[in-house]
């Protein structure tokens, strides 16, 4: 069955690029104010406290949570922790754009890790589709000049970020495996609280 793209639709998809993007921009606009570990923390606190209404049953002792700590201990490491830690250290030394165009190389590496680790199976589409976003990622590096990419020098920033897209590739991979109590897994609240709380 065919769908319409409805006006809705598109604001929904652009919206979560431009909140990701937009993450990178204040997280480079505060980096001499507040260090990226605290940064970090600050971010999640604030989240766990707006969540905790919505969901605090899942703290409970018989919710689930706990006899699937090491579980969402990973998740929370993974997404929560490492994946947004990295980003911000990240945005010390390099620039918001940056930042998004070496995460832009997550659907490349998101093959790589699924292949190698969860025994994912890798169409020719999809290596396609990872290459063209690999490319468009170095044609903006470039300038639209591929000579440009030799004189292409990293910053240490450029390697957090990379190691952050890593960590949402091994995030992402764990989240499709169903292993989490189906009460938490249906709510989203609950689940990302369940992350959070680690």
């Amino acid at each position: 069955m065919q769908q319409r793209l409805t006006l809705r639709t598109a604001l929904l998809l652009t919206l979560a690029p431009l909140l990701w993007a937009g993450n990178a921009v204040v997280g480079r606009m505060v980096h001499t104010l507040v260090p990226p570990i605290t940064l970090n923390f600050i971010r999640w606190a604030l989240a766990f406290v707006i969540l905790l209404p919505l969901a605090g049953w899942v703290l409970k002792r018989h919710s689930g949570l706990w006899s699937h700590w090491r579980r969402f201990a990973m998740l929370g490491l993974l997404g929560v922790g490492l994946y947004n830690a990295l980003q911000y250290m990240a945005l010390q030394t390099s620039s918001p754009i940056n930042v998004t165009l070496v995460g832009a190389s997550l659907p490349m590496c998101m093959l790589v890790v699924g292949a190698l680790f969860f025994g994912a199976q890798v169409s020719r589409q999809q290596v396609v589709g990872a290459l063209l976003s690999l490319a468009g990622v170095l044609l903006v590096l470039g300038r639209g000049e591929w000579q440009q990419l030799l004189a292409l020098r990293l910053v240490l920033g450029d390697v957090f970020m990379l190691l952050a897209t890593v960590s949402w590739a091994f995030y992402s991979w764990s989240l499709a495996q169903p292993k989490d109590p189906a009460a938490i897994r249906a709510d989203w609240a609950a689940f990302l609280l369940a992350q959070i709380s680690f």
